[in-house]
């Protein structure tokens, strides 16, 4: 059932506190709910606990959805990305009951007096109105899953460095079958077990074409963020899972993986002839390889720019010069900021400085053509970059897709 009015109003009157208190608020859900529910550890990222992500991506997706509350159309682009990374997950309508019953508590607490009987009457109502729409749409997902739900054991075949940080491994299902289909930049979830006895999770984008019998993921290690002055040097909450694959699973290891999920993809059931532009950086270069492999073997009449950016080595570097002279209608432009070698400029890359579209010959972004599709994955700041620039070329907001790492807002769909 719909809010009445005057419920509407009252959780819009809540949006000034929920801007000065929202990462407190979702600070305490989270410190609530995992001590009360410690199994519910294998599903959050601890990591992104520690230092604020997660409490900041939930504060975003409160605002924005106590801001759109009469326009809830608004949000979905927002509630997929959701939706695919809770199917990633494994998460389940009882999971909702918990979480309902923490936030709207934990709105309690911080907002105090103003948490009227009313306030909270409106809120858990609003948050089951949510709560409903993405039990129903991530039911469809999983059934579309079909007989792939839960966890699945894969072996690694084998685990290939791709450059100095960015290495590729090749998982193939322990059961032998044949595996489904995904569209080409899409992840996999995989789970591995730490020592405390609880489970990580993270996403990986697929990092190649369809192959039935393995998935390809590349992991990049994570030093964490880096704090330096002028005696030493040190990094603060560097990444588990990655780091773990990286050090601790050699070929012949087990992990889990779920069903390919994500809104970020290109559809290759869609027979469309219009240029692609793929821009990327750093390890956003992986969901790239995956389209550009797919498009040069089912449509190699299509006209690809892969444009990418690199501090060192370019990971999939002799991949790329590979598909540049095969294929005619394959052109790449790469960008290096810290160099070993300025000899080999025009001949394993392209500018010596930090990407800048503006360098960059217009054919080669195909600016000419109203249809050409822009896919830009890397950090945040770089994808908000690559998205004014193109915008100010006349590139309309709707050929431009992210990659995006939170369900926060980036000021990106714009």
């Amino acid at each position: 059932m719909a809010l009445t009015y005057q419920q509407t109003k009252l959780v819009r009157d809540t949006i000034p506190a929920l801007r000065d208190h929202g990462e407190r608020i979702t600070s305490i859900f989270y410190r609530n709910m995992l001590h009360d529910h410690p199994e519910l550890h294998n599903y959050f990222n601890s990591v992104n606990q520690k230092n604020g992500r997660q409490p900041r991506a939930l504060t975003a997706v409160i605002l924005s959805f106590a801001a759109n509350i009469n326009h809830i159309s608004e949000l979905i682009p927002k509630f997929e990305r959701m939706c695919n990374k809770h199917c990633s997950l494994g998460i389940k309508p009882e999971h909702y009951e918990i979480v309902g019953e923490y936030l709207i508590r934990a709105f309690g607490e911080v907002l105090g007096p103003a948490m009227t009987p009313d306030v909270q009457s409106a809120w858990t109502k609003a948050y089951w109105m949510l709560a409903k729409m993405l039990i129903g749409r991530e039911a469809q997902m999983y059934k579309d899953f079909d007989s792939w739900s839960g966890w699945r054991k894969f072996k690694i075949d084998r685990v290939v460095p791709e450059s100095d940080d960015i290495y590729s491994f090749y998982l193939v299902p322990q059961d032998g079958k044949r595996l489904p289909k995904f569209y080409p930049g899409q992840y996999i979830s995989v789970r591995v077990q730490l020592p405390d006895g609880y489970f990580q999770s993270r996403q990986y984008s697929i990092s190649d074409a369809y192959r039935p019998d393995h998935y390809r993921v590349s992991v990049k290690r994570d030093e964490g963020a880096r704090y330096s002055n002028s005696v030493s040097e040190s990094f603060f909450h560097p990444g588990i899972v990655s780091n773990m694959l990286i050090d601790q699973f050699p070929a012949g290891s087990s992990v889990e993986v779920s069903h390919p999920a994500g809104e970020f993809f290109l559809d290759v059931d869609n027979n469309s002839t219009v240029p692609l532009v793929l821009i990327s950086a750093g390890v956003g270069v992986t969901p790239m390889i995956s389209i550009a492999n797919t498009i040069v073997e089912a449509q190699p009449g299509r006209q690809i720019s892969f444009i990418h950016g690199a501090r060192n080595k370019v990971a999939f570097e002799d991949h790329i010069g590979q598909l540049k002279q095969k294929h005619k209608n394959f052109r790449a432009k790469i960008f290096k900021t810290n160099l070993a070698n300025s000899d080999q400029i025009g001949v394993t890359y392209d500018y010596d400085f930090r990407m800048d579209l503006a360098k960059i010959d217009p054919e080669d972004l195909f600016l000419h053509h109203s249809g050409t599709e822009y896919y830009i994955c890397g950090p945040e700041q770089f994808m908000l970059e690559m998205s004014d620039y193109l915008k100010s070329q006349g590139v309309q907001s709707s050929r431009l897709k992210f990659e995006l790492f939170s369900t926060g807002d980036l000021a990106l769909k714009k």
